[in-house]
């Protein structure tokens, strides 16, 4: 997956360069040619195909923490609290 997104980002990348070289390019047209067409589509399909490793991840986090209780053991966390009392 990732070889395709460095492929795409290096042509995208190529065609930046020639708009920036262009006689009838600007550096500011190959900014907008290398977001628009590299960046912002590569991050919403890297963000997409990325989701079941995710939801995998989420899954086994939800998974180990049901299995072990919250204070790693099963002992009381400390002595109560004693009650407030009122002076004479």
């Amino acid at each position: 997956m990732y070889l395709v997104a460095i492929g795409w980002i290096y042509v995208v990348l190529m065609m930046a360069v020639a708009e920036a070289m262009s006689s009838q390019g600007t550096v500011l047209g190959a900014v907008i040619t290398f977001a628009l067409y590299g960046l912002l589509p590569l991050a919403i399909v890297l963000y997409i195909m990325g989701s079941p490793m995710r939801r995998r991840a989420r899954l086994a986090r939800e998974a180990s923490s049901a299995v072990e209780p919250p204070d790693g053991g099963d002992q009381p966390t400390g002595a109560p609290v004693a009650a407030e009392r009122k002076e004479p």
